[in-house]
């Protein structure tokens, strides 16, 4: 293994465990501002000295700012690391850094794996590079505070057009064969919204005057899973996750809405979902259409000789993984081509209670990060 990669890697574990949990200890739902000012303030406390720091307006409105760190180097090439200070838990479910007394290598805690493990990382990447000044022009880190429930544009990609390199810390995985992996190919992902629109009635003593929202969100859903195909040419993965409707046990419920997670290898493929859901059922009106929708990443051919590389540098092989979950890193991609994602530690559970970080694995992905980013540093430079 190349001995910066080593040494650096050696430090950033140091100090891993104890930076995780400052961040994990601030609850930072999506949307939040007072978590999300903090987390980024504690980001900010661990960059190297000598970084200028910005604070940009969020993608998403009525949101805390978005963080953006440069460090300036004498080399050649600029690398962008990024990733995602917002959780999906709320401030009453958030559960603080701790470790299973069962399982010692287990951390657990709110956005351990999704991401402040990966944003613990990418900040001690940035703080190695920025003591080899000579090896880039520019490191820049940038963390959004609105990844998990963005419905607007991406807002970054034309700040950072013109970069050699992308890597992003969502987190990490092992091969079947127990090979480290990275992730080169996503898929697109939308959030389908589906509103009914029905007429209300006493439920007991007049239910057939009313117009039952609720059943014909019912129809919907099924005609949504219907679509479901993830064997098909597009892997189309179609999931009903959030029904909402009705205000009182005895009222037939006017009005509903209907939430639906869904996933292919092209953005048209959702077009087939949309159609499926009918415009009315039993007289409630159905409106359907995307409330978010993000392109999808295939970076497999750029990236193969930077991955070749830094598994010579490390010592061990790199290898390029697909995975269904949407991350910034596709917005990225179509900008600037050599980007590559799940450079975070791994861990398992997100989005969940139980959500955890390997301890273990601090050390062997931050080896595995540095390897990524010394080869593109080294790309750059060619």
């Amino acid at each position: 293994m190349d001995q910066w990669i080593a040494d650096s890697a050696a430090s950033i574990a140091t100090r891993a465990e104890r930076e995780l949990e400052a961040l994990v200890g601030v609850s930072t739902p999506s949307g939040d501002v007072p978590g999300a000012q903090e987390a980024a303030a504690i980001a900010a406390a661990l960059l190297p000295d000598g970084a200028q720091v910005e604070h940009v307006p969020c993608s998403s409105p009525d949101h805390a700012p978005d963080l953006i760190a440069r460090v300036r180097g004498t080399g050649a090439g600029r690398i962008l690391l990024v990733g995602h200070l917002d959780t999906v838990v709320s401030h009453a479910e958030h559960r603080p850094l701790e470790r299973d007394p069962a399982n010692p290598d287990k951390l657990y805690g709110s956005g351990t794996v999704d991401m402040k493990g990966g944003d613990v990382l990418a900040l001690g990447v940035l703080r190695a590079l920025a003591g080899r000044p000579e090896r880039l022009a520019e490191v820049a880190l940038l963390l959004v505070v609105d990844e998990e429930w963005r419905v607007g544009p991406f807002g970054h990609v034309e700040r950072f057009a013109g970069f050699d390199a992308c890597l992003c810390f969502e987190a990490g995985e092992l091969t079947a064969g127990g090979d480290d992996a990275v992730v080169v190919k996503r898929k697109a992902a939308g959030t389908v919204e589906v509103l009914a629109t029905g007429r209300s009635a006493h439920s007991g003593s007049a239910p057939d005057r009313g117009v039952n929202a609720l059943l014909a969100l019912a129809t919907a859903a099924q005609a949504i899973a219907a679509q479901h195909d993830p064997h098909g040419p597009d892997r189309l993965t179609a999931v009903p996750t959030v029904v909402r409707s009705g205000d009182a046990f005895n009222v037939v419920p006017a009005e509903g809405r209907l939430i639906a997670d869904v996933r292919a290898d092209r953005l048209e493929a959702f077009s087939r979902v949309l159609d499926a859901v009918p415009a009315a059922v039993g007289g409630a009106a159905l409106t359907a259409g995307l409330a978010r929708e993000w392109p999808g990443m295939d970076a497999r051919e750029p990236t193969a000789p930077l991955l070749a590389r830094a598994g010579e540098l490390l010592g061990r092989p790199v290898i390029g993984a697909q995975r269904g979950g949407a991350s910034d890193a596709s917005h990225l991609a179509a900008t600037i081509p050599l980007t590559v994602d799940g450079l975070g530690p791994r861990g398992g559970a997100a989005h969940n209670p139980g959500e955890f970080v390997l301890a273990s694995s601090l050390r062997s992905r931050a080896q595995v990060a540095l390897a990524v980013a010394l080869a593109a540093a080294e790309r750059a430079r060619a």
